[in-house]
């Protein structure tokens, strides 16, 4: 059991553990309590079984911050990451884990400009997180020497295997150096990837952390499709709508947090916030506020959501949507807990639809799709909490000064005119229709929302069939006059490449495709992966 594991237990020093506690973080999670003390022995490799979401990158990145001289120049550990996605992540939690060590870390990845990425290594980085297309081609460069890396990290290794990367992480690992440690991390352990670790791992040592179940029958989920710009008024709507909302709202970003915050306590909401910015003390008082209720919103990132448990959530709010169906689960399933049931709620624009299906898809849960509140719904919910507080006072007693007050301005006036006068007086901003804005109607049209996100796909064509970029772009224009406007993101590798178009265009370049293949395998497929 690790639930009484304190990070002070695990070895890691005064300046590490600052940077952690600095974050919000309050106890390791199983795979980090498990892995740190074996990867600051520094005696072996290791080969570690966990989910996605399970705090994989601090199992790993602590012990590295430790472990790595930041007064060399050389780059001394390599992080193997299967998308661009994932290599910010992690490049961005080591970073900001790092405290004042001066250790540099960079990710490199395809896509983003080579130009840059030469001029980061050329200044001296220490860590290096790349995928494994650009990491190769930095290797043919020249430019990312792997000879003396002390230490080789393969993070979703059975993603890897299943985007087809395989042979490129061999590769890779033949230009390392023999004598350094590798680590090898997957939520699952298919036969290649015990074959690639029993290769080039020799003696490992194995860490499993079992499986977590991914959703919660006690939640509610579902979705709102709004333009980002409308976000902000339908947060302001549900809260509005629920007659005792006490609920955490998710963004991705610190300043989104404090933009959400400061917006909200302008339109008269008790809300707070807290992410990593905030000083341990400020994060203490908002937590204190929220857990006896003295606020009812708290907005949060996920890092800084970590260790707080609240077991009485009437909601979760996904502001931004997560990076993965893991993020996703870890949020949601801070409501439906003690056998309450909670509503977990999500906003996605038009763009972000294919991502959703994604979540839900590996999460094997069901996102319905909703409406957001309109007003005169609102505004009925409101008046409908007003009666029934009035209802409730009308027993107790009431001091005869107001009681007098009241015979008297019946006696001079029609009474059911000074009732609404008075309700008016007293209530007039609280159910005026003019306190919200107009949120852009986006219903019935899904087939809108698909066309304007983006889809990855897989060509089986490569450098052995003498196809670069700029080839492969004009080899789909000529097939399927797709212009190369529309395509971006394109990565070749040995035997195959990946392009990314919008819905629309990639549609008539698989339509045209499988035309072409007949009954052979078609030469352009959808990815495993999608993007938006």
């Amino acid at each position: 059991m690790t639930d009484k594991i304190k990070f002070e237990h695990l070895g890691l020093s005064k300046r590490v553990l600052d940077a952690i506690y600095k974050k919000g973080f309050e106890e390791p999670s199983r795979i980090q309590a498990l892995t740190i003390p074996v990867m600051l022995r520094d005696d072996t490799n290791i080969m570690a079984q966990a989910q996605t979401g399970t705090g994989k990158t601090a199992a790993f990145g602590l012990p590295l911050i430790e472990m790595i001289n930041s007064s060399e120049r050389s780059v001394q550990a390599l992080i193997i990451t299967p998308t661009r996605e994932l290599a910010i992540q992690v490049s961005e939690e080591i970073s900001s884990l790092k405290g004042n060590s001066g250790i540099q870390v960079i990710p490199i990845y395809g896509g983003q400009s080579i130009d840059q990425q030469l001029r980061r290594l050329k200044k001296g980085v220490h860590i290096v997180v790349g995928t494994p297309g650009r990491v190769i081609d930095h290797i043919n460069r020249k430019t990312l020497n792997l000879k003396d890396i002390e230490y080789l990290i393969l993070d979703e290794a059975d993603e890897m295997l299943n985007m087809g990367f395989i042979e490129d992480m061999e590769e890779i690992m033949k230009h390392t150096n023999p004598q350094k440690r590798t680590l090898l991390f997957s939520a699952t352990m298919p036969s290649r990837i015990k074959v690639l670790a029993s290769k080039y791992m020799a003696d490992y040592e194995f860490i499993t952390v079992e499986k977590q179940q991914l959703t919660t029958s006690l939640t509610e989920q579902i979705y709102y499709e709004v333009e980002a710009a409308d976000k902000f008024e339908a947060l302001c709507r549900i809260i509005d709508i629920e007659e005792n909302f006490y609920g955490l709202v998710f963004c991705r970003t610190k300043n989104d947090v404090d933009s959400v915050v400061g917006h909200l306590i302008d339109r008269g909401y008790d809300a707070d916030a807290i992410h990593g910015d905030i000083s341990q003390r400020q994060r203490e008082e908002a937590l204190d506020k929220f857990k006896k209720k003295k606020i009812n919103v708290l907005v949060a990132t996920d890092v800084a959501a970590r260790g707080i448990d609240v077991n009485n959530l009437t909601h979760v709010i996904n502001y931004s949507l997560p990076h993965d169906p893991e993020s996703y689960v870890n949020r949601i399933g801070r409501t439906g807990r003690a056998g309450k049931q909670g509503t977990a709620i999500t906003f996605i624009t038009p763009s972000e639809y294919n991502k959703l299906m994604f979540i839900q898809r590996i999460a094997k849960t069901d996102i319905k799709k909703s409406k957001v509140p309109n007003v005169k719904d609102i505004i009925k919910a409101k008046e409908k909490k007003i009666n029934e507080d009035i209802t409730a006072i009308n027993s107790e007693e009431i001091d005869d000064t107001y009681y007098n007050w009241a015979k008297k301005l019946l006696n001079n006036n029609n009474s059911t005119q000074i009732l609404a006068k008075l309700l008016n007086y007293c209530f007039d901003d609280e159910l005026n229709p003019g306190l919200y804005n107009e949120i852009k109607d986006l219903s019935g049209k899904n087939r809108k929302i698909e066309m304007e996100g983006r889809t990855r796909l897989f060509v089986a064509l490569g450098k052995k069939d003498k196809i670069s970029p700029s080839k492969l772009v004009k080899f789909i224009f000529q097939n399927t006059g797709v212009r190369n406007s529309a395509i971006d993101q394109v990565e070749v590798y040995n035997d195959f490449s990946f392009i990314t178009v919008p819905f629309k265009e990639a549609e008539i370049i698989l339509g045209i495709f499988q035309k072409k293949s007949g009954n052979r395998k078609s030469l352009v497929v959808k990815a495993r992966k999608k993007v938006n």
